[in-house]
């Protein structure tokens, strides 16, 4: 990431001072860019610029409150009050059925099921004993790169899931409320416990995932790709990263990654046999086919081999989650319809953030870059594709995009370059050649698309 920033701000066409440490003098003259994690910056310079033009001027990477996006259960909340009163609105598909609970014990579900979970207990009540069982899973609210994921079934395995989460041990708040990155962790476990991370969602799991197999994707320089010998697809999500700047524009870079699963995808189903897990991961049910976060493929040591770009997908087969369905080919308008949806989604998601005023407060002097966790559904009866969001992430995590396709990352942050901190730096009015005063919403420049554009707080600095 380091390597990454400085790469970008050497590109800029007037030589800028590169520091590692916060400088401390009181140069008032002096433009600062911040450029760092969230933890790393200077928070109060950010908010003193922003109420006082006059002061330093300070440009910062990263919004001092964005709780109403990056936190699970805020974004869940964040959705709830917009479509309430946006009935209309794409993400009343888009998002999936999901309740947001807090406790610290496991035994506080018995009064959960009559309150907040009362609904989704129903559901859990009526599901059929069988293997053709609706199934759920379960997030930590404040966790991040796969951490504390399940998958569950029934209030049984639920109550098993948080039982193991317990730890007697730590009885303090998660201190990391506002960072919001996507910590970097050497550990295998990715149990929780459940007295730091009080917060968590439980999501509807999506019966009827795309499935195509990344072998077939054709990739320039790359040999002929084998076609799957399984028959089966992969289940995969959408990483889109998109850039926020002042207060507010939204950009989103058009080439979306595609994270697969490292396991040919299977319908979850309910085993009667079978080794029990301690730590609460549904037993034996093997999850690989199902979890696509890069993050939880330590093992695995083709890392590359399940990242795709979204347009390399296309001529690939589309894989049925019933073997009855249509058999058809992804084709270059499914691709554009999938964009399209996704900068769609974006752009009412930050608007659906902004209307949340206590927990998302953009500033005029500041930018972020966000990376968006999607999924897209396979209708096989209307042979119609649906994408939903799962998450926002902070700091995302741009090392799982693999050596491979490191070149998107480089002009997707050159292009943040020259959108939102060169006209900062260097005092300009407009970017060259992209006047922002006819850059259209939906146009792309740079190597951006401007999905949104709207004035929220005060005049831009």
């Amino acid at each position: 990431m380091v390597q990454l920033v400085t790469n970008t701000l050497l590109k800029l066409p007037k030589k800028v001072t590169i520091v590692s440490k916060l400088p401390l003098d009181d140069n008032a003259t002096t433009t600062l860019l911040q450029w760092s994690t969230y933890d790393d910056m200077s928070h109060i310079l950010t908010l003193e610029y922003s109420q006082k033009p006059s002061s330093r001027p300070v440009l910062s990477s990263s919004y001092t409150i964005r709780k109403a996006l990056i936190r699970k259960h805020f974004l869940h909340r964040t959705f709830v009050n917009y479509v309430a009163k946006h009935p209309d609105s794409i993400l009343v598909k888009a998002v999936p059925r999901t309740w947001s609970i807090e406790l610290a014990f496991a035994d506080e579900l018995d009064e959960l099921w009559s309150d907040e979970l009362w609904e989704l207990g129903q559901k859990l009540d009526e599901s059929p004993q069988s293997t053709a069982v609706n199934w759920w899973i379960l997030k930590p609210g404040m966790a991040d790169r796969g951490m504390g994921i399940r998958l569950f079934h029934d209030k049984a395995s639920l109550t098993k899931i948080f039982e193991s989460f317990e730890d007697p041990d730590s009885d303090g708040e998660d201190e990391r409320e506002e960072r919001g990155s996507e910590d970097t962790g050497d550990s295998d476990n990715t149990g929780v416990a459940m007295s730091q991370l009080r917060h968590f969602v439980i999501q509807e799991y999506l019966p009827n995932p795309l499935l195509v197999d990344p072998s077939e994707a054709k990739i320039s320089g790359a040999p002929e790709a084998p076609q799957a010998p399984t028959g089966v697809g992969r289940k995969f999500h959408l990483r889109a990263y998109c850039a926020a700047s002042g207060a507010l524009k939204l950009y989103l870079c058009p080439r979306i990654l595609a994270l697969f699963a490292p396991s040919p995808y299977s319908v979850p189903i309910v085993c009667e046999t079978g080794p029990d897990d301690d730590e609460g991961r549904g037993g034996h049910i093997d999850l690989t086919p199902h979890l696509t976060n890069t993050s939880l493929q330590r093992d695995n040591v083709d890392i590359d081999g399940n990242v795709r770009l979204l347009d390399e997908l296309i001529g690939c087969q589309v894989y049925p989650s019933s073997p009855d369905g249509p058999k058809r080919h992804l084709a270059p308008e499914d691709i554009s319809n999938i964009v399209n949806q996704v900068a769609e989604i974006l752009t009412e998601t930050f608007q659906a953030a902004l209307a949340m005023s206590v927990h998302f407060q953009p500033l005029p002097n500041v930018f972020e870059i966000f990376g968006a966790d999607l999924l897209v559904t396979y209708n096989n009866q209307d042979d119609s594709l649906q994408v939903h969001i799962l998450e926002m992430n902070a700091e995302p995590a741009i090392e799982l995009t693999g050596k491979r396709l490191q070149w998107i990352l480089d002009d997707f942050f050159q292009g943040v370059a020259n959108v939102c901190v060169r006209p900062f730096l260097f005092h300009l009015d407009a970017i060259e050649d992209a006047d922002e005063t006819d850059w259209t919403v939906g146009e792309t420049r740079y190597g951006l698309r401007k999905c949104l554009d709207v004035r929220v707080r005060g005049p831009a600095v």
